[in-house]
């Protein structure tokens, strides 16, 4: 009999179920999606991405960067998955969609304290360990059973995925080779510059396409920043895509000037496929393809994937969420990944090494051990499960805001996040080593 129940095959589930098994403890992984996908979802395997295929900047001196920074030195499955089948992406890491998806399910089946059974979970017992990664589109019984453990602490808000192109349709004549501020590889990126004009019908259409998003009635459309539809921050003026995703600034062909630039990273290694670079949308799939044949060098374009927006839901964690993820009244019920409130690929595997590291020690009958809030990963998990009066939880990324402050008065921003993320590592491994210690 298994020792933890997880629901849930995405990255968090995944993150979670491979940590415990490296321990020896039993596991039995609970997925569905072989017999009931929901509309992100493409694909049978597990940890799959269902948006971008990038997981952002390695820089520590970023907040992802940081933490990933901090998987790595913690293991994790995640973040060896990602090295091993990273695609070049500049100063981001960003990977083969589809390879990484099999290596980190491969490591899964391949486990033999990992038992995946393919069904649906309609009933939650809070009696047994057992943690929750069914993501932000949780639906049906297993939604209900949430609502009878916390209640209405629910919150929601609307998520995006990029059309993807095949790269034979692409025109290379139109289109050159560049990263941004040359950092990385020159092929790292392909791109399509717009001149003035070109630019102007392209917003002009793009403001005036059909959407097609899937409301609840009477629900607002709530968009987190960082998965703005391209349409909505086209709505806000004119100018705002060309400080945002059409950004030609650090992009030029033989010294020239761009109105726009498009860019376009690869989803895979041996680049058949083009991901546009921070074009999530809601359009219409025929507007999808009308708007991105208007894009120079993308008049033939063959689109492999068009872009959908879905209602993401996740719990108001600072209400019902102890730090190291569990509930607060059923302390044998987890939480993990964007159900948590976490937003991001990085922060979702991330809750769930967390929550793999408490059941860990809850097992072998040992205290669950604060993660220090210096580190990236303590910040994060504080963040999502501190209350703080009413206050509704936004979904978060991870960023330098979450920090305590520093001891010293530090003068300038690069100086002071590299002074954070030092002493973010220093605590880290001073947590590790008494993880290590028991």
């Amino acid at each position: 009999m298994a020792d933890v129940n997880i629901i849930g095959g995405g990255l968090a589930g995944c993150e979670t179920a491979f940590y415990l098994a490296e321990r020896g403890i039993k596991v039995k992984l609970c997925e569905k999606k072989k017999n009931k996908r929901n509309e992100a979802q493409k694909s049978e395997l597990l940890a799959e991405l269902v948006c971008s295929n990038s997981f952002r900047g390695n820089d520590i001196s970023q907040g992802v960067g940081l933490l990933k920074k901090e998987l790595l030195e913690l293991n994790s499955l995640f973040m060896e998955g990602a090295l091993k089948n990273e695609v070049p992406a500049g100063g981001a890491l960003a990977v083969d969609r589809t390879k990484f998806s099999q290596y980190i399910t491969e490591k899964i089946y391949g486990h033999s304290n990992i038992e995946v059974i393919d069904q649906e979970i309609e009933k939650i017992d809070e009696n047994k360990l057992t943690v929750i990664a069914t993501g932000p589109l949780t639906d049906g019984l297993l939604l209900n059973e949430l609502k009878r453990l916390i209640g209405d602490e629910f919150c929601y808000f609307y998520d995006g995925s990029a059309p993807i192109v095949s790269s034979d349709s692409i025109n290379m004549e139109k289109v050159f080779f560049a990263s941004r501020y040359d950092k990385g590889n020159p092929t790292d990126y392909l791109n399509a510059p717009m001149d003035e004009k070109e630019y102007s019908e392209f917003y002009q259409k793009l403001i005036n396409s059909e959407k097609n998003i899937p409301h609840l009635e009477g629900e607002k459309e709530k968009y987190f920043d960082g998965c703005m539809p391209i349409e909505e921050m086209a709505r806000r003026g004119e100018k705002t895509l060309l400080f945002g995703p059409l950004k030609p600034v650090g992009l030029s062909k033989n010294g020239e000037r761009h109105q726009a630039v498009v860019q376009l990273r690869a989803e895979n290694d041996n680049k058949t496929m083009y991901n546009l670079v921070g074009f999530q949308t809601g359009l219409i799939f025929s507007a999808q393809k009308e708007l991105i044949q208007m894009i120079p060098g993308l008049e033939d374009a063959e689109i492999l994937r068009y872009g959908v927006v879905h209602r993401n839901t996740f719990i108001n964690s600072p209400k019902v969420m102890t730090v190291n993820g569990n509930l607060r009244n059923f302390s044998k019920v987890f939480i993990a990944g964007q159900l948590s409130g976490v937003e991001g690929y990085v922060e979702s595997a991330a809750s769930g090494l967390v929550c793999g590291i408490q059941i860990a020690r809850i097992l072998s009958n040992k205290d669950t051990l604060n993660i220090p809030e210096e580190t990236m990963l303590g910040a994060l998990m504080k963040y999502i499960s501190t209350d703080k009066g009413n206050r509704k939880l936004e979904p978060m990324n991870a960023n330098f805001g979450l920090f305590p402050p520093l001891d010293e008065k530090i003068k300038g921003k690069k100086l002071k996040k590299q002074r954070l993320a030092t002493r973010s590592l220093n605590f880290l491994m001073e947590f590790k080593r008494e993880l290590d210690n028991g």
